[in-house]
């Protein structure tokens, strides 16, 4: 009788373990550092090219979900707004995003919000979903992050949170 108990229990480990990955809602709720399989609906992904042809600050929202670490790089412009990737983000913090988003484009409406971290990081993934499942219109996510903008050619500065 043990040896079955035992025996279902490692055959139910890997199920548990994937449902433990995200929360009720799709999103991601553990191990955020892993390769992101999926699509941000209803938020978009973000081509590395297109993104970078556009001006932080200027022409679009670049929003930086990296949470809180030591001698944070970052591209030039964006806003650091730590923490607010996981799967349940505080509303104090949660509120700091929507306001930043709603300021931006109330000076360039029509513009893109993009939300970013490292590549291979769920955060961000998980920052543009919330967004866009808040009504936010034209948000974006740059699955490279700063380390596919670096790559690229860009450059990056040191971020304080904002």
């Amino acid at each position: 009788m043990m040896r079955w108990i035992l025996a279902l229990a490692l055959i139910a480990a890997p199920v548990s373990a994937q449902e433990a990955l995200f929360d009720a809602d799709g999103y991601r709720a553990s191990s955020y550092r892993a390769p992101v399989d999926r699509d941000p609906a209803p938020a978009q992904r973000i081509a590395l090219a297109a993104a970078r042809g556009l001006r932080p600050g200027r022409d679009a929202l670049f929003i930086d979900v990296l949470p809180l670490g030591p001698d944070h790089q970052t591209i030039p412009g964006a806003l650091w707004l730590p923490d607010v990737g996981r799967s349940e983000v505080h509303p104090a913090l949660w509120a700091r995003v929507a306001q930043a988003a709603a300021r931006f484009r109330a000076g360039h409406p029509g513009a893109p919000v993009i939300l970013f971290c490292r590549a291979d990081c769920w955060m961000s993934w998980n920052a543009a979903r919330h967004l866009a499942h808040d009504g936010g219109r034209d948000v974006f996510w740059l699955a490279e992050g700063i380390e596919g903008w670096r790559e690229a050619g860009g450059n990056l500065v040191s971020a304080h949170p904002g």
